[in-house]
């Protein structure tokens, strides 16, 4: 089980590398610049199937975690 969670770990640091970077999006609340934050740009395609591997993963991951620590 140990296995599983490492491989899940690895895949999930490599999921999220692969994400476009939102943190220039976040640092325009500092600078006022809201109108693409606040815009209603939704996830397609292959971004959004990321971002949905990337729940995945974090979910089995904190659930494995879990199992393990009892």
């Amino acid at each position: 089980m140990e296995k599983v969670l490492m491989v899940i770990s690895v895949l999930l640091i490599m999921i999220v590398l692969l994400q476009s970077n939102k943190a220039s999006d976040a640092s325009q609340i500092i600078t006022g610049g809201n109108s693409m934050l606040l815009g209603k740009s939704k996830e397609r395609g292959a971004e959004k199937f990321i971002t949905n591997i990337t729940y995945l993963l974090g979910f089995a991951f904190i659930i494995i975690s879990f199992i393990l620590s009892i």
